[in-house]
């Protein structure tokens, strides 16, 4: 589960860990209020489970309760990537001297935790060159050990009996204890900011592992699922909404990502994973449809390889839904299987006709998706 970076600051404030003074507020008169009670510019940060939200605007500098006050209403209600800007983090806007990113995660491979520091903070780790990242190995029954936090803070080149170097020392020990106490999958500071001799958390974000949350009492619950992930699951869908252009509905989980496979390695790029498999009906499957027309994407891909899913159900939702609602896009359709014949019989009399091979399919969705795009 993940948390709002709100929920995180405060977790990291009742564990000592420096953060900006601020608070969560719902609507323009809260963020005001907040920026008066603070008494210097401040920032108005969309809270929302997605990275990327500077580069999507929802991310806002005020210098007056009357500026947040504006801020708050622009950002309120907000859609990025999917998901409606429903709450706001006002804080005291920080004097930068220097960024670094900090995190405590667990490698798969090595089964522990891994400290991953980098003195290029404020954007994605993965952008960042591999020789500017420091990776530490924490053996579980050994902890996070001072002289391990120590030899950190020495390979960031920041010296250790400076102010920056002893707060660090201690915030990578807390950091670890707040990662293990709390059940972490991840614990992630970026960018954590140097303001003349203080260290301060200016951003965080904590994955609580989902089956351990029965023993953290005290976390609350997020809800992470989009209002299309939440509509799917109401139709027993699985469904996850991602980052691209191309629509995509095909029948079995492994089959889908298969497909999403496909379109990348054509140069396309799926805007989810929607496995309708397990014998899907007619009714259910045109509501699915429905849930991709909502995406507005540049096309949709229908990968259907039949087993206890029947193309003919499928090709008579898609006759439904062209007719009643009409897609707003090209639609590729990919139809082989049990009833295959009839089917595609279904198709035909719609003016559609279906592909056999899955990689003509995906290469034709790529095309028209960027001819749409152009």
């Amino acid at each position: 589960m993940k948390m709002f970076e709100y929920m995180g600051k405060e977790l990291f404030a009742k564990y000592g860990l420096p953060v900006p003074p601020g608070k969560m507020v719902t609507n323009p008169e809260e963020a005001a209020s907040t920026a008066a009670e603070i008494g210097k510019p401040v920032v108005i940060k969309s809270q929302v489970l997605t990275g990327k939200r500077g580069k999507a605007g929802g991310i806002k500098f005020a210098d007056t309760p009357e500026q947040a006050a504006a801020a708050a209403k622009e950002l309120l209600g907000m859609d990025i990537q999917g998901l409606t800007v429903e709450t706001l983090l006002v804080e005291e806007k920080l004097k930068i001297d220097r960024e670094l990113y900090l995190s405590i995660t667990i490698d798969g491979g090595a089964k522990m935790p891994v400290l991953i520091a980098s003195a290029s903070g404020g954007m994605d780790i993965e952008e960042v060159d591999e020789a500017l990242i420091i990776k530490q190995y924490i053996d579980p029954e050994l902890g996070m050990q001072p002289f391990i936090a120590r030899d950190v803070v020495r390979r960031l080149d920041i010296p250790l009996k400076g102010t920056h170097g002893k707060e660090l020392v201690k915030i990578i020990q807390t950091l670890y204890k707040i990662f293990v106490q709390k059940d972490a999958e991840l614990v992630e500071i970026n960018p954590l900011v140097f303001s003349d001799d203080k260290v301060i958390a200016a951003d965080s974000k904590i994955t609580i592992d989902d089956d351990a949350l029965y023993r953290q009492k005290d976390v609350p619950y997020v809800e992470e699922r989009t209002a299309t992930e939440k509509a799917a699951k109401e139709l027993g869908l699985s469904y996850v909404d991602l980052d691209g252009n191309i629509a995509v509905m095909a029948n079995g989980a492994g089959i889908t990502m298969g497909t999403l496979d496909t379109l990348q390695y054509y140069g396309g790029s799926a805007a989810n994973f929607l496995d309708c498999g397990g014998g899907t009906g007619r009714e259910e499957t045109a509501k699915a449809l429905e849930l991709l027309i909502a995406k507005n994407p540049k096309s949709i891909f229908i990968n259907i390889f039949g087993g206890i899913t029947r193309c003919d159900q499928v090709a008579l939702a898609f006759k439904d839904i062209k007719e009643s609602v009409g897609f707003n896009c090209p639609v590729v359709i990919r139809l082989v299987g049990t009833n295959q014949e009839e089917g595609r019989a279904i198709l035909t009399d719609i003016g559609v006709e279906a592909f056999d091979s899955m990689q003509d399919a995906a290469k034709k969705a790529v095309e028209l998706a960027r001819q749409s795009g152009n």
